[in-house]
């Protein structure tokens, strides 16, 4: 007899954000956990009615009004950060347990590439000597136009001309 026990394990981030609810004397709550669990889930930039959409397709009963109240403390707490604002509503993404990154966006389709810039901390660095700051983050969006949305190279004109 073979016996199938699964040992469920909370994620390192619902753990993160217990505390931080806990620790604010806020009410943990089954919707706040569901939530949480689906941000996760996948590492996609997300949307309320993404998100909401995501939830609803898989049965669960959680309110847009539950998500909106939820995302400030998810930010608050690290977890998450909004990534731009597009559309009338803001756009976020999972920070937790990710290397710091800044993104390309493409002005054309808002397709969107994610990279690591190691020169950018000797900029923080030499900004922080030049000015006296204590620099705690940064935020960079490049936009530009994606090799998809590049116009082609035009065409050759094959026509001969005779005079």
């Amino acid at each position: 007899m073979v016996l199938n026990i699964r040992k469920t394990e909370m994620l390192p981030e619902l753990a993160v954000f217990k505390e931080f609810i806990r620790s604010r004397g806020l009410r943990q709550t089954q919707e706040r956990d569901t939530i949480v669990l689906e941000i996760f889930r996948n590492r996609e930039h997300f949307d309320v009615d993404e998100l909401f959409l995501r939830l609803l397709a898989q049965g669960k009963k959680i309110s847009k009004a539950s998500i909106y109240r939820t995302l400030p403390l998810l930010v608050d707490c690290g977890l998450i950060r909004e990534v731009n604002y597009e559309d009338g509503h803001w756009h976020y993404e999972q920070i937790y347990g990710r290397p710091h990154h800044c993104h390309l966006r493409c002005s054309h389709c808002g397709a969107i590439v994610e990279f690591e810039e190691p020169l950018l901390a000797v900029i923080e660095k030499n900004l922080a000597q030049t000015y006296g700051y204590q620099i705690t983050k940064h935020i960079l969006e490049v936009h530009g136009c994606c090799p998809r949305c590049q116009p082609s190279p035009a065409a050759p004109n094959h026509e001969e001309h005779h005079v």
